[in-house]
């Protein structure tokens, strides 16, 4: 269990790749600067996916917590 508490959640559960990364990738560009973000996943790859998108992009990986079916990534933008 994270003790982040998200701004905005993105529940992309049930969602193959890429969709989990393309609908974190359209509230990122939405959200104003310092918003933190959890995505919900249930795709293995956007544990993958996500943290590299975030390094090229210049966003932040707070934390990634395993749930029994699904992951939640925890981003902050950056401006």
């Amino acid at each position: 269990m994270s003790t982040l508490t998200p701004d905005v959640t993105v529940d992309s559960r049930g969602a193959g790749c890429p969709g989990p990364l393309m609908d974190l990738i359209g509230k990122v560009k939405k959200a104003d600067p310092g918003t933190v973000i959890e995505l919900q996943t249930s795709d293995t790859g956007s544990k993958d996916d996500v943290p590299e998108w975030l390094d090229k992009a210049g966003h932040e990986l707070l934390e990634i917590v395993e749930h029994d079916d699904y992951w939640s990534i925890y981003v902050r933008t950056t401006g």
